[in-house]
């Protein structure tokens, strides 16, 4: 016999079977099928048919499986128990987990966010393996569905609408300079913002157009570098007075780390709302759910702050 030929046959009478042969009575088989008595003999009539043998005699009150329903129900143990096993809701446990996770993100986020999610997660689930890929902005409906990402940390841009999302937080920008810098110990000014070279980083293309559109009407800084991340930056510092342009996340922990000064934009910038996105192909696995709630608790704790 053929699958399709097996896909052609009611296969919930064998269930029906192995519960005949346990109990060895339609009337108690009945109780546990939640059927009429009536209906139960229907479905013995049918597995009779349906098996070629008549798989029970009759012995006073009694039931008497034959030598192939015998048989029957011991093929069927193994199968029907994997089946019980699949079809049952299953607890997730982290510590069992050995799943791989593939995560956008942008620059501001690897740097700024995934250093500080990272340990919890294999604190809580050490087998899992994680991949972390740049994001794709224009694309993210194909890279979050047909390339295989899992999730992705960033703003929302383009066609967002058929994704599944959670709001993390806002993101703003700051500016950072040496403390050797000219303007080390003074407000940060519109004139001051535009005339001192600038080393853009971790901004995105979307982000960097917020940025220009709010100075429109002035004449555009000179940007002496864009790089993703601020080390190329930091290397220009002590020969370039260099007004480094970077997410306010960032620009405050490289303050804390090397010493640096953090100054906010001299202008207002409309908010930058990051968001986690997922495709509904990951919406009901349950080892996805416990990583996108992680992500999302731990993301919105830092941008809180």
């Amino acid at each position: 016999m053929e699958l399709e030929d097996i896909y052609r046959q009611d296969l919930s009478l064998l269930i029906a079977l192995q519960i005949l042969v346990e109990e060895c009575s339609v009337t108690q088989a009945a109780k546990r099928l939640h059927l009429s008595q009536s209906a139960t003999s229907r479905i013995l009539a049918r597995l009779r048919d349906m098996l070629n043998d008549p798989l029970f005699s009759r012995v006073g009150q009694r039931l008497v499986p034959t030598q192939f329903a015998l048989d029957c129900y011991q093929q069927l143990q193994q199968p029907t128990g994997q089946l019980i096993e699949m079809l049952t809701p299953k607890v997730f446990v982290p510590e069992a987990c050995r799943q791989k996770f593939i995560i956008a993100a942008t620059d501001y986020a690897m740097q700024a966010l995934v250093p500080f999610i990272l340990p919890d997660i294999y604190r809580k689930a050490p087998n899992i393996k994680l991949e972390i890929v740049p994001v794709q902005h224009k694309e993210l409906q194909s890279q979050l569905s047909a390339q295989g990402a899992d999730m992705a940390i960033c703003r929302a841009i383009g066609q967002t609408l058929q994704l599944n999302q959670e709001f993390l937080g806002k993101v703003g920008v700051s500016c950072l300079l040496s403390p050797e810098h000219p303007l080390a110990n003074s407000k940060l000014t519109l004139e001051d913002y535009l005339r001192y070279p600038h080393g853009t980083i971790a901004i995105s293309d979307g982000v960097k157009a917020l940025l220009d559109a709010a100075i429109a009407e002035q004449q555009a800084p000179t940007e002496r570098l864009r790089a993703s991340h601020l080390d190329s930056a930091l290397a220009l510092l002590p020969f370039q007075p260099l007004l480094i342009i970077l997410p306010a996340g960032m620009a405050q922990l490289a303050a804390s780390k090397h010493r640096l000064r953090v100054k906010p934009l001299p202008f207002e910038l409309p908010p930058v709302n990051y968001k986690l996105f997922w495709h509904s192909r990951c919406e009901s696995d349950k080892g996805q759910q416990w990583l996108r709630q992680e992500i999302a608790t731990a993301t919105q704790r830092l941008l809180a702050d």
